[in-house]
Order: C-alpha cells, then structure tokens, then sequence
C-alpha cells in the first residue's frame, strides 16, 4: 500500500491535500482576530502587518487610518492577500489559510455604522462597555474600512498531515 493510500505522505513536499476542510476553516475565522494582511509598495515591494478583522458574507473587512500608507497602497494596487493563522488561538496549532483578492477602501458612514460595533464585538468580547468604547476609540473622521473580495484561497491543516504521520500528530488536539 502506498503512503498516501495509508493517509499520510512520506515526503511533505506537496501538501495540497492537508486542505483545512469548511467548518474548520469557519471555526478559525471565527475565533481568530488577527490577520496578516499584505500589498506592494509603490517599488513592487511586499509589506505585510498584522491587523484586527471581520470576516462577513465570505468577504474580509479590516481597519485604519487614511494616513496609513497602506491605503494609498490598495487604492493604486488593489490587488491583496491576508493570512489567518490558528497559533494564539485555543482551536489548534498550525491551521492557516490565505486569501489573494481585490481591496476596496470605504469612508462612507454606513459601512462604518455597522462595522465598528462588529469588530468590537470580535476583538473585545468580554464586555459591552469595552466593546463601546472600542468604537468610540475608531470612529475618527480620518478611519477607512478596507473590504477584500477574495478570488483566491489557500488552506492548510497540519493537524490532519500529522494524524497519520509516522512523524507523530500534531502537538495540538483533534
């Protein structure tokens, strides 16, 4: 029998089929808040930082300030990717998917109306005070909301590389 009829592969050099599958891929948007997103400097450079997001309607929405250089960034090259990664969370180590899409930057107030409660409601879920005055901390008239439209997904689940593996399971559980 084959290694990979044994559900596990002796070389790890293509592990296109350790795919996360749908409901962990939604378990680690939902739990994560933390993204790596990425663009080109104006020299072809990538930058990435790590930003707050929300994921909604299989889009992507994160934050900052127009004054960033990011956004400059995205409204000349609107192509983008983000990355979520599980390691911080409690769901398990070294479950990742990444997104490559097209990032459009809003102003207008009604994106910010229900944005801003939603990210807050994510990244400070141990109060609504907190929550409140997250907002408060956000709604500034310089603020822009980047939405990504993705057109592209990479997904990644260590765990079910290792489940199998004669290297061991993943350090992290099931």
């Amino acid at each position: 029998m084959s290694d990979e009829q044994q559900g596990y592969a002796d070389s790890y050099e293509d592990v296109s089929m350790y795919s996360l599958v749908d409901q962990r891929e939604q378990t680690l948007l939902d739990t994560q808040t933390e993204c790596c997103f990425m663009w080109t400097a104006s020299n072809g450079d990538p930058v990435g930082v790590i930003m707050n997001f929300v994921a909604r309607d299989g889009h992507f929405w994160l934050t900052c300030t127009r004054r960033r250089k990011r956004v400059a960034a995205v409204e000349a090259r609107p192509r983008v990717a983000i990355a979520v990664s599980s390691r911080g969370t409690d769901i398990g180590i070294s479950q990742a998917v990444t997104y490559k899409g097209d990032a459009i930057v809003h102003d207008d107030a009604d994106t910010k109306q229900w944005f801003y409660p939603a990210l807050a409601a994510k990244v400070r879920p141990e109060s609504a005070d907190h929550q409140q005055a997250f907002v408060q901390h956000l709604d500034t008239d310089g603020r822009v909301v980047i939405e990504i439209v993705p057109d592209t997904r990479i997904g990644f689940d260590a765990e079910t590389m290792f489940k199998n593996s004669p290297a061991g399971p993943s350090r992290s559980k099931i």
